[in-house]
């Protein structure tokens, strides 16, 4: 899965290297310690359901299953 959150930098001329690698370190840690809970992965699709879709869409000349 590919990281979807900025890459965070400090580039106050006040603060030494430590002092930003210590905000920086913080305020990911708050990032990751208050981000929502992954969803749930969604339930797999009933296969008479899909079955069902697939035949209604067969009843209409010219259509096809993918759209």
């Amino acid at each position: 899965m590919p990281n979807r959150r900025p890459r965070l930098e400090i580039v106050a001329p006040a603060a030494s290297p430590e002092e930003a690698a210590a905000v920086v370190a913080a305020v990911e840690r708050f990032l990751r310690d208050t981000a929502p809970p992954p969803a749930p992965p969604a339930p797999p699709p009933n296969p008479w359901v899909r079955a069902a879709r697939l035949e209604a869409v067969e009843r209409f000349p010219g259509a096809n299953a993918w759209g």
